[in-house]
């Protein structure tokens, strides 16, 4: 029987990472999102997001009647950051969500951009 103590995946971060804050801001988020805890999930949004993307966010979401930052009305089941690239100041990961579970279960893309200077996420855009 495995350990649980030592078998476990581990999991780690640094807060000078720019792509572990985009991993910290999805899990964050996405479990106030689950949890229906409203005010957190606008209170993730003005700690990680820059004011420009959060305009443009309120935005999306009027004309799409969806979540920006998961572009969906439900809440995935799993996520994923992945670096992507970086360059002139700014950082490109690729945040997998999974919707489901089993061989049926669904996954999108997204492209997100966190400004170097700042780790603030700046852009997310359907990859």
């Amino acid at each position: 029987m495995p350990d649980d103590q030592t078998d476990a995946p581990v999991r780690e971060g640094s807060p000078d990472s720019a792509v572990d804050r985009v991993a910290d801001f999805y899990g964050a988020y996405i479990d106030a999102v689950d949890d229906g805890t409203d005010d957190l999930g606008d209170e993730l949004r003005a700690h990680y997001l820059t004011e420009d993307l959060r305009r443009r966010l309120a935005a999306w979401e009027e004309a799409n009647h969806a979540d920006g930052v998961l572009r969906a009305q439900d809440v995935p089941t799993h996520w994923e950051v992945r670096y992507h690239d970086s360059g002139a100041g700014h950082l490109f990961t690729t945040v997998t969500l999974t919707w489901g579970s089993g061989p049926d279960a669904g996954h999108t893309r997204l492209a997100v951009q966190s400004d170097l200077s700042t780790r603030l996420i700046s852009d997310i855009e359907d990859a």
